[in-house]
């Protein structure tokens, strides 16, 4: 009975709060129930991750997401059609070879795409030689860069010939697909030298790219097809047609998804750095998409709001008053501060050394200098010059009118002075070869064509041609010294006498040249001699440079060494610096003339085949007399008169 009763009730109670259900009644009750107990959210499909459709996807992170300008229809229009394709090579052994071996500084991944640009620009400027259509859809020739800090992706565009997706697929897959098992088995045969020219000309820079990059993406647009975008994450790639259409016009666009630890590729200053380290002398203009502070004037606003109060005019100022012409009041103004984003030139210093040296003026020269060495002054002498022959090359080599004040304390080490391009890409200032180390206060560049491109410092070290060209370098510079007037030439000696004093103690090779650059104080004048005019005085009969090594001037001509010379009218170098004697050392002879040590023991004057001759003439002519004065007349004064004879 009591349970019958209980259900009854159960039943009025809902009942009861049907009716207030109904007309809104019982909130109360709801919001509690839904307090304890959440409610299940009615759109549970379309929240769910797992159970989203591609059409919610597109609704929900379309505005999200933009990869390479696509949104998210179209890149998945772009993976559905896409030509999958398998590297066929050892991608993961090409990869280590890049790192381990030619690519120790990640660095210059944007010196590679830049090259690669700048041989696409040339390719289409000279097509348009020929085929004047070939420029109609942009006659602009530039590579522009850019820099997308939110989604991690750095740009490189360029307006040059494009590729066709054949071209997408062999060009940028010629290393992985094909080459790379002939590329390695050459590599073993071959030695260090020829190491180099078989990376240069399989040509791996494009993949320079993967060292700072988990995925790249190429999109590019040639006259002759449509545009393709080419997509790859270093083990396999694929080429689709861009839904976007074309919106290149003409070119190509590397985008660079970049790895964590390679964020600071991304930052505007590094960039500028890169390029004016590696790309400043590209052919076509560099631009950067960068941002600028700017302080404008605007209308002050806020100075027009605040308006005095009128005062009551009264019936008495109205008649007196007298019309005037109302005062236009000058607006206040205000500075503002703006954050103004453009293309900025990074490339305006010109490689005038591509350019004949008659068609370049002195003061093209003088900033030139200043920009490229962060000098203040101008340089003390130049060399612009063209080699050809087993090398060819270009290049500008200049003395500074001062010495560097660690030109000893760093002899040996290595120098930044000398800059290689290849092509006008800068390749490394980092290794002694291409100058020796007495020279190591020269600055300059030197920009080859026939050196490889994609290949390290260690490597390049190595390579025969690079000797070629210090052995070219070294004339050069030594013709060029040679050729100082005085006033320049005794400035040059100034500042670097001891350097050459050590070539000729180093360079075997070039001694007889740096002998005619050689200076000494003498006896003959207060100034400093060459050793060329030294001999142009010698003696008739003399075939011996003499010179006596001292602290000073004043000790040397206390000697009585240089006395007994002086006395016979025999010119004497004074060496007064400590490097002097060993140069001397080093130098055998000058001209046919051999040098002689005046404070050396038993020195016996005019000592010569002719004048040995001479003096064996004479004793004999002279010997009665000789003979007649020792034994008779100076038998206790003297030893062996016909010894006089010699002196």
């Amino acid at each position: 009975m009591k349970k019958l009763l209980l259900l009854i009730g159960v039943a009025v109670i809902f009942l009861y709060l049907g009716p207030m259900r109904a007309h809104g009644k019982g909130d109360d009750v709801i919001d509690d129930e839904e307090e304890s107990n959440p409610k299940v959210k009615a759109d549970f499909g379309k929240a769910s991750e797992g159970s989203r459709t591609d059409d919610e996807v597109v609704a929900r992170e379309e505005e999200a997401i933009k990869i390479d300008g696509l949104n998210v229809a179209q890149l998945k229009e772009i993976r559905d059609k896409a030509e999958k394709h398998v590297f066929q090579a050892e991608v993961d052994r090409m990869m280590k070879l890049i790192i381990n071996s030619l690519y120790k500084n990640k660095e210059i991944f944007l010196r590679e795409l830049i090259s690669n640009a700048s041989d696409a620009l040339d390719k289409i400027r000279i097509i348009s030689l020929t085929d004047k259509a070939a420029l109609e859809t942009g006659d602009e020739l530039n590579i522009r860069v850019k820099a997308d800090k939110a989604n991690h992706v750095l740009h490189i565009t360029d307006t040059g010939v494009g590729m066709t997706k054949d071209e997408l697929v062999k060009n940028l897959g010629t290393i992985a697909r094909s080459g790379t098992n002939e590329f390695f088995n050459k590599l073993q045969d071959a030695n260090a030298n020829e190491a180099g020219e078989l990376i240069g000309q399989f040509g791996v820079g494009f993949y320079s790219a993967f060292l700072i990059a988990d995925r790249v993406v190429v999109t590019s647009k040639n006259n002759a097809d449509q545009q393709w975008i080419w997509e790859s994450d270093a083990s396999s790639f694929s080429v689709a047609e861009d839904p976007r259409g074309d919106t290149l016009k003409r070119g190509t666009t590397v985008s660079l998804y970049l790895k964590e630890e390679a964020y600071d590729f991304l930052e505007e200053a590094t960039i500028k750095d890169l390029v004016k380290k590696y790309s400043q002398f590209i052919n076509f203009p560099i631009y950067l998409w960068g941002s600028k502070t700017e302080t404008t004037e605007e209308p002050d606003e806020s100075a027009d709001e605040a308006k005095p109060a009128e005062t009551e005019k009264t019936a008495e100022d109205e008649e007196g008053k007298v019309e005037e012409a109302p005062e236009e009041k000058e607006k206040k103004t205000k500075k503002v501060e703006k954050t103004v984003w453009d293309w900025v030139l990074m490339n305006e210093l010109k490689p005038i050394w591509t350019r004949k040296p008659a068609t370049v003026t002195e003061e093209e020269y003088n900033e030139f200098y200043k920009a490229f060495t962060k000098d203040y002054d101008e340089p003390l002498a130049k060399i612009h010059f063209s080699a050809e022959g087993e090398v060819s090359f270009k290049s500008i080599l200049f003395v500074p009118k001062k010495a560097p004040s660690d030109v000893f304390s760093k002899y040996g080490a290595k120098t930044e002075n000398i800059k290689l391009y290849v092509r006008r890409v800068f390749i490394t200032d980092d290794f002694q070869d291409i100058i020796p180390k007495y020279l190591n206060f020269i600055r300059g560049m030197v920009d080859s064509d026939d050196l490889p491109l994609n290949v390290s410092r260690e490597t390049l070290q190595q390579n025969k041609l690079v000797k070629l060209i210090r052995k070219k370098l070294v004339r050069k510079v030594l013709d060029m010294i040679k050729k100082l007037d005085k006033k320049e030439g005794d400035a040059f000696w100034a500042e670097y006498s001891t350097n050459i004093k050590l070539g000729v103690i180093e360079d075997s090779a070039n001694r007889s040249r740096l002998a005619k650059l050689l200076r000494f104080t003498t006896s003959h004048t207060s100034d400093l001699t060459l050793l060329a005019d030294y001999v142009t005085r010698m003696k008739p009969r003399q075939e011996t440079i003499y010179y006596m090594a001292a602290s000073t001037r004043a000790e040397a001509e206390k000697s009585p060494f240089v006395e007994r010379l002086l006395q016979k009218g025999y010119e004497v170098l004074y060496l007064t610096e400590p490097v002097d004697e060993y140069c001397m050392q080093s130098l055998p002879e000058f001209e046919g003339k051999k040098f002689q040590n005046a404070a050396k023991e038993g020195l016996k004057l005019g000592e010569s085949d002719k004048s040995k001759k001479r003096l064996e003439e004479l004793q004999k002519q002279y010997e009665p007399l000789t003979q007649w004065l020792q034994d008779k007349v100076l038998k206790e004064k003297v030893g062996n008169c016909s010894d006089e004879l010699h002196v």
